[in-house]
């Protein structure tokens, strides 16, 4: 009688090593799909948090939202510079005091996994935008926010969403959610703007209401082509969230439905 070989046959080894392989691709793809997962969680509370400085911030100030932006230009909502050629510094914008012991806005975990360009628009604004056309401002007037009253379902107006710019050289840091389309002093809408949601954590854009909730939302359209600094909006996943009528979302006085 011949005495069996206890050793591995090359194709025997060949299938451990495949399956070994398939396991840790398996663990691996489960590990970063959990990882995306908490960063995403964690984006939504950050934009909580952002929403609730705003709120106590309308509170102390006669029921009026944080504006998005002053009329000298030196400030904006997420930070200000001393003068025009001092440098930007995102703790000393209106809502500072409202943002914890240090002042600064909490960033998007998933959002510097995105950034390739050199120089941001103003650093500081953690991978978010403010709805400035309606909320930071309105048509009317775009240098004081809008009044907590005024806002008819706040369930379903946008106050901030994940937000990038497109340019030439990648990816960049943006302060402002906008909408469809930018909006004459009258209130009619007059002509496309450059989308600015960024629908980074999984094909969706994380957004907070002005009740204060968060939800992700997927994409009512993406942008598709170059804007005015060369940035491809379509590649980088840039678009706009909700119905397009009256700038939906976005607009607290819109009276088209959902």
């Amino acid at each position: 009688m011949r005495r069996s070989s206890a050793a591995f046959t090359l194709v025997e080894l060949l299938v451990v090593i495949a399956i070994i392989a398939i396991v840790a691709g398996l663990i691996f793809a489960g590990l970063r799909s959990a990882r995306a997962g908490a960063a995403a969680s964690k984006c939504l509370g950050n934009l909580r948090f952002l929403a609730e400085a705003n709120g106590r911030y309308a509170v102390e100030h006669d029921g009026q939202y944080c504006p998005a932006q002053e009329r000298s230009n030196n400030v904006r909502w997420h930070g200000a510079r001393e003068s025009t050629d001092a440098k930007f510094d995102p703790t000393l914008g209106p809502l500072a005091p409202y943002l914890g012991r240090d002042g600064r806005l909490k960033e998007c975990p998933s959002f510097q996994e995105f950034v390739s360009g050199k120089d941001s628009f103003e650093n500081g604004s953690g991978g978010y935008g403010y709805n400035a056309v309606y909320i930071g401002g309105t048509p009317r007037d775009k240098w004081n926010g809008e009044r907590m009253a005024n806002i008819a379902r706040p369930e379903r107006t946008l106050m901030f969403a994940d937000t990038a710019l497109a340019r030439e050289d990648g990816l960049q840091e943006y302060p402002f959610a906008e909408p469809y389309q930018w909006v004459a002093p009258n209130g009619r809408l007059a002509g496309p703007l450059a989308p600015s949601v960024h629908f980074r954590h999984g094909g969706k854009a994380n957004v907070v209401w002005c009740d204060g909730h968060a939800t992700a939302e997927s994409p009512g359209r993406l942008g598709s082509g170059k804007n005015l600094y060369g940035g491809d909006e379509g590649k980088h996943s840039l678009g706009w969230v909700g119905p397009e009528a009256e700038n939906g979302w976005w607009n607290p006085r819109r009276t088209t439905a959902e």
